[in-house]
């Protein structure tokens, strides 16, 4: 499971690096509405709740499946701009006017996503032009709640209105908040969007996306890009560009834009150290199942506490020698094991270590 994205034809010049306000305070609504995803930003969150006006934070909730999930497309609203190539505005005001050129379609499509993103990567009728759509986004809003029914139904009722709503809260987050957040942040996410334009520029476009994730490859005919994540999709540059957007807030999510007819956009987190080298979901995946069966998982007891042969393994469990050889060849794969030689012994012991991060790195994959 990945996500692809078709650079053929691709020119470096159309690989651009650029830090986007807008982003950014999705990611920081998202923060703020599903802390539990980021245990870094804590203390942060907390003093903006305290803080937060209770007139605003009720307008925060009443839309809040906007960026709970994670965050709309509509806080990317530049790469759905016609040419395909546009930047983010410099400022959050400059986004705003970006996000007003989208036209209702695209607007209700993506304010839709979560309660009804069938489509998402294809071409086909939008909620607001097919009744059939309309009824189902309805229903599914309804299944989460009164609040996102309610939403659902004035959007599509009457798309300016909510848009007008959504510029003014979003204006209103910058002057409660975001402002001073921005004035900190931009400085860290300008720094790493020279850095990886300069690796782009120096070394290709293959360092430069395994500077932005180890989850992230570029297939040696450099005609594809990979991102390794818990879900489908494919999207292509075409006639457009490729953007990468850097946030501050955003670990462990490492998002990818492939919304049809919209401009491919890699909006990864910079400045965690536990980026260093995530596990591959291929990885976690053997890992898990490895510690999913009953004998093994009965092996890692003893295994934790001391090492031990296989043939005191087998005593232990009443299994033959062979069997539990077939065991430990599954936990060694696994990199779940270390194996070294006492003399004419073989010891085979649980790497505790490797185990231990195992609650982290499933958290971070299926939030990546």
């Amino acid at each position: 499971m990945s996500v692809h994205i078709d650079i053929t034809g691709l020119r470096p010049e159309e690989v651009a690096v650029v830090p986007s306000p807008l982003a950014e305070l999705g990611m920081a609504l998202h923060a703020l509405s599903e802390p539990a995803h980021h245990p870094g930003l804590q203390g942060w969150v907390t003093g903006v709740t305290a803080r937060l006006d209770p007139h605003l934070a009720d307008r925060m909730c009443e839309a809040d499946f906007l960026w709970r999930t994670t965050f709309s497309d509509l806080f990317l609203p530049w790469a759905g701009l016609p040419d395909r190539r546009t930047l983010p505005g410099a400022t959050l005001a400059e986004e705003l006017d970006q996000l007003d050129k989208l036209s209702d379609e695209q607007f209700v499509d993506a304010a839709l996503e979560f309660s009804c993103a069938v489509g998402y990567g294809e071409c086909g009728p939008t909620a607001l032009s097919d009744p059939e759509m309309r009824r189902r986004a309805l229903e599914l809003a309804a299944a989460r709640g009164h609040m996102q029914l309610r939403f659902g139904e004035r959007l599509l009722a009457d798309p300016p209105r909510i848009r007008a709503w959504l510029r003014q809260f979003l204006r209103d987050c910058e002057e409660a908040f975001f402002a001073e957040a921005w004035s900190r942040l931009r400085h860290q996410l300008a720094a790493d969007a020279r850095h990886k334009t300069d690796l782009l520029r120096r070394k290709g476009l293959a360092e430069a996306m395994a500077a932005v994730s180890p989850a992230v490859t570029l297939h040696e005919a450099a005609t594809r890009i990979t991102v390794d994540k818990l879900g489908d999709g494919r999207t292509a540059t075409g006639d457009g560009g490729l953007l990468l957007v850097p946030t501050s807030l955003g670990w462990p999510h490492l998002m990818v834009l492939h919304r049809y007819g919209w401009q491919p956009v890699l909006h990864y987190p910079v400045g965690s150290p536990e980026l260093a080298a995530p596990q591959t979901l291929e990885q976690l995946a053997m890992r898990m199942t490895a510690l999913s069966h009953p004998v093994r998982m009965r092996m890692c007891r003893h295994l934790a506490r001391s090492a031990h042969t296989t043939s005191e393994l087998a005593q232990a469990h009443g299994m033959t020698a062979p069997e539990i050889s077939r065991h430990l060849a599954v936990l060694k794969k696994a990199g779940l094991i270390t194996t070294r030689r006492r003399g004419r012994y073989v010891l085979h012991q649980l790497d505790v270590t490797v185990v231990a991060r195992l609650g982290s790195e499933f958290l971070e994959g299926i939030l990546r």
